[in-house]
């Protein structure tokens, strides 16, 4: 293969890559359009005259973008849920549901338990200044949200990995 060739394969990639960002969709965007563009959502939710699309890239990955849908099957709204500023506003400690919690931050990356609470605690990953970041939410056994959190993701420390 030539070096042009290899170039335009490069630039090609980059292209599409680019278009299946989900965070890309301009406003006024068909319903049809993003499916063609991004394929099938990770999640689908009825809010009303109001139809989310949810595009997540967990387990592994550090997004979940929202691209809420109205009654004519135009993009009204495209949000990137797992940034940190937006959490405090967002997360309904006392009234979030386990279903509120699913329609706005998707699958977590894992769920567990801790011996300080009695419940159930779900974890995303997300970057913050280019820091790996963890969000944790605390369901209580009734699936209502007590509190929220976040913490660094040591996986990607490098002091951990010396040792």
């Amino acid at each position: 293969m030539t070096l042009f060739k290899m170039l335009a394969t490069v630039c090609v990639v980059a292209a599409l890559a680019a278009c299946a960002d989900p965070a890309r969709v301009p406003e006024g965007t068909s319903r049809a359009e993003v499916l063609q563009k991004l394929g099938q959502p990770t999640g689908v939710y009825a809010m009303g005259p109001v139809e989310r699309l949810q595009y997540s890239r967990a387990p592994m990955g550090t997004e979940v973008t929202n691209i809420d849908v109205d009654a004519s099957g135009k993009v009204i709204s495209v949000v990137q849920m797992l940034n940190e500023a937006r959490f405090g506003q967002d997360i309904k400690v006392g009234s979030w549901r386990e279903a509120d919690v699913l329609r706005n931050y998707g699958r977590p990356e894992e769920i567990s338990r801790v011996t300080s609470f009695d419940g159930t605690v779900w974890q995303w990953r997300y970057l913050a200044s280019n820091s790996h970041r963890l969000l944790y939410i605390y369901l209580d056994p009734q699936g209502i949200v007590q509190r929220y959190n976040v913490g660094d993701d040591l996986r990607y420390d490098d002091r951990t990995s010396r040792e």
